[in-house]
Order: structure tokens, then sequence, then C-alpha cells
């Protein structure tokens, strides 16, 4: 009982922070639901809520979408993501999560120093770029940090950055899923209670983050996103 509810008040908090920052959900959930499934069936578990959710905020903010950075960033991004699911059983997940987090803390200081308003990627980044995000989602259920990560890179306002890497993870989700059922469609029966906490909670944070966004200044926002990387890489290093 006590769990379940930690679940649902834990899915809140994510669906709010993915409404705000573009990501937050496998990194909210995958470590608590790791808890009572184990790594591997709680990236899988949470890919189920972590679908609803973005395709709740992509209904939401579909007509902030950027489609050239979509294009350039969701294909690769796709294959990445299936790419990584395949390889998700015999994956890593600490030394994984370790390179994760170095890059995200290396991100978000760069943001916050004012380095990153310089850099800009084009669309051969992009791809590269795309591709690294799509496989870590793949493999350790953490791919929004590091494509919001990258899309700090591009010029936008914040409902675009949202948008557009909201967009992106529906495709990633699209891909990666099909793998989970197929491999872990027992498992992921079985737990089918905590899924649906999850989902539940997911889907009322997403819907009070889009609230939250339209209050958070033009300033703020790209701090913000910076703080939410750095304490994101700082968990994954400590915690894998």
């Amino acid at each position: 009982m006590w769990f379940d509810l930690a679940v649902a008040l834990a899915a809140v908090l994510a669906g709010t922070v993915a409404s705000v920052a573009g990501f937050g959900i496998g990194s909210v959930l995958t470590p608590l639901l790791s808890l009572e499934l184990g790594t591997k069936l709680a990236v899988a578990a949470v890919s189920i809520p972590h679908v609803v959710g973005t395709a709740v905020r992509f209904w939401m903010l579909r007509g902030h979408i950027d489609r050239r950075i979509f294009f350039w960033f969701g294909l690769t991004s796709a294959a990445g993501g299936l790419t990584g699911a395949l390889l998700h059983a015999d994956a890593s997940s600490r030394t994984l999560g370790i390179l994760l987090g170095g890059l995200l803390l290396f991100v978000g200081i760069y943001e916050l120093s004012g380095v990153m308003e310089r850099v800009h990627l084009g669309r051969r980044a992009a791809w590269v770029a795309g591709a690294v995000s799509g496989a870590f989602g793949g493999l350790v259920g953490n791919q929004g940090g590091i494509r919001s990560a990258a899309l700090l890179a591009f010029e936008g306002d914040k409902e675009t950055f949202v948008a557009t890497a909201t967009a992106v993870g529906l495709i990633v989700d699209g891909a990666r899923m099909p793998v989970y059922l197929a491999t872990q469609w027992t498992e992921l029966r079985a737990a089918w209670p905590l899924i649906a906490i999850a989902t539940a909670g997911v889907v009322a944070g997403t819907l009070a983050g889009r609230r939250v966004l339209s209050f958070v200044p033009e300033p703020v926002f790209r701090r913000l996103v910076s703080v939410l990387l750095l304490a994101l890489g700082a968990w994954l290093i400590v915690h894998g």
C-alpha cells in the first residue's frame, strides 16, 4: 500500500516535471520501480506510463513543434531507441548510468556558465545526438535528459523546446516498446497494478505541468532545465 502511494506521488511529480522540462518520467519512476521490479523490468514497465504521458503532452503542444529539428533528431532517435531496446537485456545499467550522468553534468554546467548559448548544432550533429539519446532510452530508460541537453543547442522558445522534445520522445517510445512487450510480456502483465498507478499519476501530472509551463518566464526556463539536468546527472552517477 505504501509503495503504491509512493509510486502514485512520484508519477504525478514525473509528469509535471516532464511537461515543464521535456523529460523526467523515466528519470523519476525507473529508480523507484526498480526497488520492486528490478532494473531491467522497471525500464520496460516505465515505458508504458511514459508513452501515455508523452502522447498527452504531444497533443497539448502539437502546434509548437519545430518540424525541421524533429525530422533531423527524430529519425535517428527512433533507430537508436530500437537498437538500445534490443541490447537492453545484455546492457550494464551501472556503467551506462555513470556515462550518461557525466554527460548531463557536463551540459548542465556549460548551460549555467553561458557557454551553451554560443553552441548551435546543425543537421549532422542533430542526427548523432538523436541516435545517442534514443539508444540511452532503449538501454536505461533515460533518453529524455540527454535529448533535452542536445536540444538546448537549438534556438526556440520554451513551448517549442518541450513540444519538439516530446514529439521525438514519442517516436522513440514507438520504436522501443514493441521490443519490451515481446520480450517481457509475462513479467509486465504481472506488474500491471503498479503500471496502472504510474500511468494515472503521470497523466495527472502532465495536465498540471502544462499550466506550470505557461507561468515559467523564458529567461528562467533554460536555467531550470540545466538545474534538472545537473540533478539527474548526479543521481545517475551515484546510483547508476
